[in-house]
């Protein structure tokens, strides 16, 4: 009977450290997978937000320069002047790729869904002031570049010194450009304040 109950002790004794074994195991993979998606939203956050904040000061002195163009197109020609048409030109290194990448790494399962929310809210607001500034930029290939060397009677009617009808988009395209960029810097501070917030809560 005491070899019995021996055999039983020992037998719960190695379930029990089998147990132990396996739940430590489990525990140690648990934490070292943590540490791994921890380090991985830090490193993914800490790109975003360097990015960021070299875009928001790019974008501030890039935002001034348009400010001026705006101003002085608007003062001109509220002067009665006939101020001349500047090809529309406007250049990004953006990306759209660069975000689906940075989700299908990983992002979309380690971020906070503030954080997410915000990368979207950025993104859309990128993608439609840069299709607004494409067609912008097409109407000035199709109606400025060609016509650089005419005469300023041109692009305005000379009794009235107003833009000819079919380039009123000049105007606008200059203050779309001041208002996308106050957008982008909008947008782009609450998002790097949201990531900044989840590199601190984590």
């Amino acid at each position: 009977m005491k070899d019995s109950h021996s055999k039983i002790r020992g037998w719960v004794a190695e379930l029990v450290l089998v147990f132990v074994g396996v739940y430590a195991a489990f525990w140690l993979t648990n934490y070292q997978q943590h540490r791994q998606d921890a380090e991985r939203r830090d490193r993914i956050l800490a790109s975003i937000e360097r990015t960021l904040s070299e875009g928001i000061e790019s974008g501030k002195f890039n935002r001034a320069k348009e400010e001026r163009q705006a101003a002085e197109f608007h003062r001109a020609e509220a002067a009665g002047e006939m101020p001349p048409l500047h090809p529309f030109v406007f250049i990004t290194d953006y990306n759209a790729g660069d975000f689906a990448t940075m989700l299908q790494a990983g992002g979309i399962q380690l971020l906070d869904l503030d954080t997410l929310t915000a990368l979207r809210h950025d993104e859309s607001i990128i993608r439609r002031g840069l299709s607004r500034m494409a067609r912008y930029q097409k109407l000035s290939d199709d109606l400025i570049v060609p016509n650089l060397a005419q005469d300023i009677s041109f692009f305005y009617e000379p009794a009235t010194k107003k833009l000819r009808k079919r380039l009123g988009f000049y105007p606008e395209a200059l203050d779309a450009t001041v208002r996308f960029a106050n957008d982008l810097e909008r947008t782009h501070t609450e998002l790097l304040r949201q990531i900044q917030a989840e590199r601190r809560y984590h």
